[in-house]
């Protein structure tokens, strides 16, 4: 790996002023993907291209528009997600080629499959002559390089020495030490050809055995049976990591393989589906999502599925599943009539009836999709892949009576799809999970109430999909809970329905996860005092209307220093994440509101005036303090003596106004990460930082150059930069 980053940092760092594209190129199973992502976080590579860095995965079924958007995400800065998605194709281009214009850049395109990505996105990525700027892509495809002029690497299979170098790391230090292991070394490397992703599927199976002679054995005999049934010893040893798989993780790792091709798994939404969908059992005194938890860990440590990011708790926040491995889960899926893919279902003979889990991947119009009428059906995934083609209608007539789960997901697309379940959704007693996701191009028809959904433990609206009749319905009329008093995780765009102080909202005494969106300001006496029934939320997130007056902003700072407002959190001693995007002028000092075991707090939009560190500082548990977006509005912030003893995170994002920011003597001994973004009036050096001894990363972006200067004159923080 080491020889291979070198090699392709010259490619990246070196070289030809213009911008430059550099392939990656190698069979599936090599580790392209992740050398890619080991470049792209090296640090010599961030401070090389202090301009933008992007990360966009293709796979082989892609859009322009879905890769414009990944682009713009992570480098279009002037605009909100909102609006960007309400962009044509062309405008986007045009925002991601203004936002990259004069800097000196990297974008990274993984697993291409087609010359068209290229054709169709050169034109947005300026090719300024004195810049250096780069294009990465990973592909398996060397025509594919060849076509694109790119400079490539070729990617080699490991040489017996890294390859046993390779197995040791990922099957455990107590194991590499083992008297034992020398005498499976040559079968080991001899078995696995040298393809790291077999490397570390068999060393993860391996690193969870018994150290005996015996039982590695039988993993190797195994091994070899596997192996005769086809040429390819990765696909052979992928299977043989399937089989030896413990019957509780069978379903769960097959189950990964509904998303799509390449796709980023939030971690959060499979925990909740694995739970939906019946797969987790209760294990002690152990919650179900502690459990599926621990199964995820399990996957991982065995190579099955890939962490994509983590948190700054450093929980797995979302995964991906490598392409090989997804072929597996559903050839092994419908193999175990555990899930089918709409397009592979042969209907030649009939509609299978044995069907409990149907995944629909579409671009086109659905009229009914024949599947529906399975009255077996237990679950529905229906992905609305993105197209740059508008007009399509998707009509589910009839959901079968027995349906557990019902997801429905648009992906980034330009097209307004019409998505009808008005008529059978009542009848879903048995759901347990309904989630409609996705962006602005979605009309939905519902019906007048949800209230018959009296199993349902998670309602998720998604992102900007709630088009009129949702409002109508559930947002501008009366909102139903009295019946659904399963439900644990309630995410939702707000409406009138807040306004009602006897609010069935209060009801839910179950609810773990309450996630408010667009709140009127006028909602907030009701909305408080249900919230303050709900004791025992685990996360809360509240946003208010993105554009406020003057006068309601004025209302909001009023209504949270009331009784009834930040104050009705005095009694939430199980919430350990808050996201407060309401506006208040300051905070109350109170030790009475205190949360004893919040863990992570996040503010956007609140537009503070007084300081609110030493408030926040006497919280006892808080770990990780994101202040988002003009949280804060004064000039001055300080971190006092004595305040935030075990912050390990803080990140201060677009405090337009901050020009002094300082740590007092004895403050956050504990902080290990201090992002500092897009703060353009922090010209000088955050006075008290040099003490801080376990300070391990310092990340500025879009900083002003004197704030820069400073640091790269100061070694001991030059390094951790």
């Amino acid at each position: 790996m080491k020889n291979n980053v070198e090699a392709l940092k010259q490619k990246l760092l070196e070289g030809e002023m213009e911008r430059g594209l550099v392939a990656i190129v190698g069979m599936g199973g090599l580790g392209k993907t992740t050398l890619a992502k080991k470049i792209y976080d090296d640090r010599d590579v961030q401070r090389h291209f202090d301009g933008d860095r992007a990360w966009v995965s293709v796979s082989q079924r892609f859009s322009i528009r879905e890769l414009l958007l990944g682009i713009a995400h992570c480098v279009v800065t002037t605009l909100e997600e909102k609006q960007k998605h309400e962009l044509g194709n062309h405008e986007l281009g045009q925002e991601v080629y203004k936002s990259l214009q004069g800097k000196r850049y990297l974008i990274v395109l993984d697993d291409v499959w087609n010359t068209d990505v290229w054709r169709g996105l050169s034109s947005y990525l300026p090719a300024e002559s004195n810049k250096r700027s780069r294009v990465l892509i990973t592909t398996r495809n060397e025509q594919i390089a060849v076509d694109a002029r790119s400079d490539y690497y070729k990617l080699q299979v490991l040489d017996k020495d890294k390859s046993w170098e390779l197995f040791l790391n990922k099957v455990g230090s107590a194991a590499a030490t083992w008297a034992g292991l020398e005498e499976f070394r040559e079968g080991i490397v001899a078995k696995c050809k040298g393809l790291p992703l077999a490397i570390v599927v068999l060393g993860g199976l391996l690193s969870l055995k018994d150290l005996r002679l015996d039982s590695w054995r039988k993993v190797l005999k195994s091994m070899d049976w596997h192996l005769s049934q086809g040429p390819h010893s990765c696909l052979g040893i992928l299977a043989l990591s399937y089989n030896d798989l413990p019957s509780y993780l069978k379903p769960c790792f097959l189950y990964c393989g509904v998303f799509p091709e390449d796709s980023e798994i939030k971690a959060s939404k499979l925990i909740i589906l694995w739970i939906a969908e019946g797969f987790i059992q209760k294990r002690g005194k152990e919650t179900l999502e502690e459990t599926a938890e621990d199964y995820s860990s399990e996957l991982i440590q065995r190579s099955m599925i890939q962490v994509a990011y983590t948190s700054v708790d450093r929980r797995v926040k979302s995964c991906r599943m490598h392409d090989l491995l997804r072929d597996l889960a559903i050839s092994e899926g419908k193999e175990e009539k555990l899930f089918e893919v709409d397009e592979n279902i042969d209907v030649i003979n009939g509609l299978p009836t044995s069907v409990r889990r149907l995944i629909i991947n579409t671009h086109h119009q659905i009229t009914s999709s024949p599947h529906l009428q399975n009255s077996n059906l237990r679950s529905l995934i229906l992905n609305i892949l993105p197209t740059s083609e508008g007009g399509d209608v998707i009509l589910i007539q009839k959901c079968p009576k027995l349906l557990r789960v019902l997801h429905v997901n648009a992906m980034q697309t330009q097209s307004y799809f019409y998505l009808d379940l008005s008529r059978k959704m009542r009848e879903l007693i048995h759901l347990k999970y309904l989630c409609l996701s996705g962006f602005c191009g979605m009309i939905i028809r519902l019906p007048p109430s949800i209230e018959g959904l009296v199993n349902l433990q998670t309602l998720d609206s998604g992102n900007r999909i709630l088009r009129q009749s949702m409002r109508e319905r559930w947002v501008y009329g009366h909102l139903d809970f009295d019946k659904m008093t399963n439900l644990q995780k309630l995410y939702l765009w707000s409406g009138d329905w807040l306004k009602d102080v006897n609010l069935n909202l209060g009801k839910l005494t179950g609810l773990k996860q309450l996630k408010l969106r667009e709140i009127n300001p006028r909602s907030l006496e009701g909305l408080f005092q249900s919230v303050s029934q709900l004791t025992g939320l685990q996360n809360l997130k509240l946003m208010t209307n993105e554009s406020l007056s003057v006068k309601e902003v004025e209302y909001c700072r009023t209504m949270l220093l009331s009784p009834i407002g930040l104050k009705s959190f005095s009694r939430h001693n199980y919430l350990c994440k808050l996201f407060l995007g309401v506006p208040i002028r300051g905070l109350p000092a109170e030790t009475t509101l205190y949360l004893p075991n919040l863990i992570q707090l996040k503010l956007y939009k609140t537009r503070l005036e007084e300081d609110p560190m030493p408030v926040l500082g006497r919280l006892p548990n808080l770990r990780i303090l994101i202040l988002l977006w003009n949280s804060y509005v004064g000039e001055k912030m300080k971190c006092p003596q004595g305040g935030f003893l075990v912050l390990e995170f803080l990140q201060m994002q677009a405090l337009n106004r901050l020009e002094d920011f300082s740590i007092e003597e004895t403050a956050t001994p504990n902080l290990k990460t201090l992002k500092i973004e897009l703060c353009d009036k922090i010209t000088r050096f955050p006075d008290g930082l040099l003490r801080l001894e376990k300070l391990q990363r310092l990340n500025l972006y879009e900083v002003p150059q004197e704030l820069m200067n400073v640091v790269s004159d100061t070694p001991t923080l030059f390094l951790r930069v």
